[in-house]
């Protein structure tokens, strides 16, 4: 089943790239539009719940403003809190997110495990980042909240990091670009290699679902068929897009 959610105002709702914290709208505002994505989830099938706790993700929001180096991000607050929201609801043991940048995608999802956010024990967490500098960087900033190590950044190249993943992986998270004109299509890419490792009933989130649908358009079409996965929602909540699957 592949669906739709938008929300009343995403093409108006705008990011300030290099203002990575701020508040872009009252957060009892932003509250219920993420509200009612996570019940498109749930009435997907996606999420067997939508409750997450408030203060502990603000809690995370806290120490990501104060910790992290961030020269810039698309992810917007409704999208940090929407990826903090699942990651708390599914609990992945596994999770791993490629192309992260300098961190704070990542720790969007990981936040929910390790921190002052943090809401359950996770075994995993694991960042690929292609640039190495970068990768650098987002392990910096993730060392900051996370001195367990449980939440961890590597450099490499995600297709071939997902493709010899020994274990189970329960969450992927899509942020990644590929070399040679490939850009957001390598989506596709690192789903096939990482195929067999994802149990029935993993997720699967992709960012850029919007502005970059027709890279995308391989990936999109795989995801929204029922004989691939359970269940796919376009959740549209900002100018960039979220596509949330279920294997």
């Amino acid at each position: 089943m592949a669906t739709t959610f938008r929300g009343d105002d995403w093409d108006t709702y705008t990011m300030e790239y290099g203002h990575p914290h701020r508040e872009l709208e009252p957060v009892e505002r932003e509250e219920a539009v993420v509200s009612a994505a996570l019940s498109s989830l749930e009435a997907a099938g996606i999420l067997p719940r939508t409750d997450y706790d408030r203060k502990r993700f603000l809690a995370h929001r806290r120490a990501v403003a104060e910790m992290f180096e961030i020269p810039w991000t698309a992810i917007t607050p409704r999208v940090q809190r929407l990826l903090y929201a699942i990651n708390a609801v599914v609990r992945p043991r596994v999770m791993i997110a490629a192309g992260v940048f300098c961190g704070n995608t990542f720790i969007s999802n990981a936040g929910a495990a390790v921190g002052p956010g943090a809401c359950y024990p996770a075994a995993r967490l694991i960042g690929v980042e292609i640039v190495p500098a970068e990768a650098e960087r987002a392990e910096r900033n993730v060392r900051r909240i996370d001195p367990t190590g449980t939440a961890r950044v590597v450099a490499g190249d995600a297709v071939e990091f997902v493709r010899c993943f020994p274990e189970q992986i329960d969450l992927l998270y899509l942020d990644a670009d590929g070399a040679g004109g490939r850009g957001k299509g390598v989506y596709l890419d690192i789903l096939e290699a990482g195929w067999d490792r994802l149990p029935s009933g993993a997720v699967v989130i992709a960012h850029n679902s919007v502005n970059n649908a027709q890279s995308l358009r391989h990936y999109l079409a795989f995801v929204r068929d029922g004989a691939n996965m359970r269940a796919s929602v376009n959740v549209i909540i900002d100018g960039e897009g979220v596509e949330i699957s279920m294997k």
